[in-house]
């Protein structure tokens, strides 16, 4: 049987954090995962505010003591002074990983012309990938379908459990070398 895969939340948001309005980053993405993977996962979530040091310390919580495989934030991405995500997930970073924030931006220009305003990055920190996601729903999903393909083989290359998805959803891809037989 295969490692489970630890999932990381993070929802940004100084309004949800102090219940002005209800979270719906966190519910997309639960609902995301629960239709794309076929590995067995469990969830881990945080509601924080726009605070650097505050995401900082998620962030390293998250990785290096609740052993999460993979942490997902969603808002602060964006130009405004409170938008501070990628500061702080690079600041916890060991390994920036360009391609992922240049492929969610690519995503998500087919959808709005805005999406060049967006700063999301995607690092390793020990053995744990942290993608920074935009804060809509629609957008958290269209930005999912279009970079999660390179997510499970990401993990397998730093330690990570071998993570397999539901096709219909997203395919993972592998190189055939590190594809291991079904059964």
């Amino acid at each position: 049987m295969s490692e489970e895969l630890k999932i990381g939340l993070v929802s940004i948001s100084d309004r949800a954090s102090t219940g002005v309005y209800e979270d719906k980053g966190i519910p997309a993405l639960k609902e995301w995962f629960d239709a794309a993977l076929a590995s067995p996962w469990r969830l881990e979530s945080r509601l924080i505010p726009d605070e650097q040091p505050i995401i900082e310390a998620t962030l390293i919580e998250l990785c290096d003591r609740a052993g999460c495989h993979l942490v997902l934030t969603t808002g602060g991405t964006g130009p405004a002074p409170r938008d501070v995500t990628p500061e702080a997930t690079l600041a916890v970073a060991d390994k920036v990983l360009p391609g992922f924030g240049e492929q969610m931006r690519a995503v998500s220009l087919k959808y709005v012309p805005t999406a060049i305003l967006s700063r999301q990055v995607g690092v390793v920190r020990g053995k744990a990938l942290i993608l920074n996601l935009p804060g809509q729903p629609k957008a958290i999903k269209e930005t999912l379908d279009g970079v999660f393909a390179a997510v499970p083989y990401c993990l397998d290359l730093i330690g990570g459990p071998y993570v397999e998805t539901r096709e219909d959803v997203v395919k993972a891809f592998r190189p055939k070398s590190a594809v291991k037989p079904a059964g």
